[in-house]
């Protein structure tokens, strides 16, 4: 009896470059930023040169955040990532390149891979470098604003909560404790670039790959859809797990449209 088109897929190609976006991480209870047609849900996330330049930027973001994070900080692996964790403990899986900045395939046991956009369990000092675990920054917050710890906020987006009609101004932002610097999760923003050295290894892993494997993108940010155009320049074949349309239509050998977890679920 033959599997599926996406299993019989796997099954042809011995080293998969996989590429995960949001929607591999919804069923773990984090939102996603898009629609089925690939169009934002809610307004952009924070953008790097408004965080850097500006104060009411950084207040309104920890603040969101300091109530977000409460509940991002637990989330858990789901099928899909022990899915692709088995993929690569087959030995099928050449690297795992994810969008995403929650670690849940790291939680999942999944050991080749590379965070494109950074990780949002880290804080980065933009002086002096330093950087603090994320869980450590938030007990700073919570005892610099205690009464902000007892709002409630529907979820949003990596981190992110919708505090729509609250008062921002009077929230205080801990400085670096080491230089006095202005402290930013370890991720890369909206209009910031990611690192290219980043860039150059997943570039590297992805040429002695046999296929790629998209699993829950739309692929509208291009920091992502460049791997996929390499991909395709070098005419290996591309597979997509994705519900609704993705930029590299045109340029996939195969697309399943189903929820991530459904669709591996041949790999558990």
């Amino acid at each position: 009896m033959t599997g599926s088109p996406l299993q019989d897929f796997v099954g042809r190609h011995e080293k998969l470059f996989v590429l995960t976006g949001a929607g591999c991480s919804t069923n773990s209870g984090i939102p996603d930023y898009r629609d089925s047609q690939g169009n934002w849900k809610r307004t952009q996330p924070v953008d790097f040169q408004a965080f850097m330049s500006e104060e009411p930027t950084r207040q309104r973001y920890w603040a969101r955040s300091l109530i977000g994070w409460q509940r991002f900080g637990q989330a858990k692996p789901n099928d899909a990532h022990h899915a692709l964790a088995q993929l690569e403990a087959n030995g099928r899986c050449e690297m795992l390149l994810t969008q995403n900045v929650d670690r849940l395939h790291q939680s999942a046991g999944h050991r080749r891979v590379i965070d494109l956009h950074g990780r949002l369990d880290l804080v980065r000092c933009m002086g002096c470098g330093g950087k603090t675990p994320r869980s450590e920054f938030q007990n700073a917050l919570g005892r610099a604003n205690p009464e902000w710890l007892t709002l409630e906020a529907a979820d949003a987006p990596d981190g992110d909560a919708d505090l729509e009609h609250a008062e921002f101004s009077s929230f205080k932002v801990p400085a670096c404790e080491a230089c006095g610097g202005i402290l930013k999760p370890d991720v890369v923003f909206f209009g910031e670039n990611v690192p290219r050295n980043v860039v150059a290894t997943a570039q590297d892993h992805l040429s002695r790959a046999s296929a790629m494997l998209i699993v829950g993108s739309s692929l509208m940010v291009y920091s992502g859809f460049r791997f996929v155009q390499a991909a395709a320049q070098r005419n290996i074949p591309i597979a997509a797990v994705n519900l609704g349309r993705t930029r590299a239509d045109d340029l996939l050998t195969l697309k399943v449209e189903a929820r991530c977890e459904a669709a591996l679920a041949f790999l558990l």
